[in-house]
């Protein structure tokens, strides 16, 4: 191979581990952003609520990163095949985890919120969903440093159960805003944060699905396992039951 060809490729591979480590480092920091926001939700940590709040700038901020990145990569190399694929996943991936980002910030803010009320039941059910969400995440992000696709495959197949979870909390909390009108407010912002985890873990299975393909080069074209039929569940007051 010429001086000047193997210089060239070896440029590349560098690149490539480049973008690995730059959408490894932002998997991390959303994974610890949603740590971070459960934990004020479920302990009423002002201070978690703080850090993941003023966290999301960065993992913004690493996004573009990655979009600039893989605009030259795409200009300098014109990559074909897997790497061709490779880069548009993670393209894809980086905005998956840019709104996971997001959700995680909305629910440290809604944490923030919710300390102005003190609740009449446990939340027992959301600490359910937030450790399923968590473990999720963390095995996407595995399979995602380490092209996995026996995780991610994983990750995708056990979205049901949260959003199973999530289906229970939506008609628990309903029930609840029924029986005392005082519940009203403070159950609608545990519903939308509920409704933010169960966004979380539809993101963490987009990200496996693209895992799947740019490893692979064929798409995950069963039917999304799902669990949620919240939008049409009928709630009736827990004496009627």
């Amino acid at each position: 191979m010429p001086e000047t060809t193997e210089h060239i490729v070896k440029r590349y591979d560098q690149e490539l581990k480049r973008l690995a480590a730059l959408i490894t480092s932002m998997g991390g920091m959303v994974e610890s952003q949603v740590a971070l926001a459960c934990t004020a939700i479920l302990e009423g940590d002002s201070e978690a609520a703080s850090r993941a709040i003023e966290s999301d700038p960065a993992v913004d901020g690493l996004e573009r990163e990655v979009e600039q990145f893989v605009i030259r990569l795409l200009a300098l190399r014109q990559p074909m095949a897997q790497d061709l694929r490779l880069i548009f996943a993670s393209l894809k991936i980086t905005g998956d985890f840019e709104r996971i980002g997001d959700y995680a910030t909305n629910v440290a803010k809604r944490s923030l919120v919710l300390r102005q009320f003190a609740l009449p039941f446990k939340l027992s059910g959301l600490a359910h969903m937030s450790r399923l969400v968590q473990e999720n995440l963390k095995l996407i992000v595995d399979a995602v440093g380490e092209t996995n696709t026996e995780k991610a495959l994983q990750v995708w197949r056990s979205d049901a159960a949260i959003d199973e979870i999530y289906d229970a909390l939506f008609r628990e909390l309903i029930t609840y805003m029924m029986e005392d009108p005082r519940n009203i407010t403070p159950c609608t912002h545990l519903l939308f944060i509920a409704k933010n985890l169960e966004r979380i873990g539809d993101h963490a299975t987009n990200i496996a699905e693209l895992v799947h393909y740019a490893e692979l080069g064929v798409p995950l074209i069963d039917a999304r396992p799902k669990g949620d039929t919240s939008s049409s569940a009928v709630v009736r007051p827990a004496r009627e039951q």
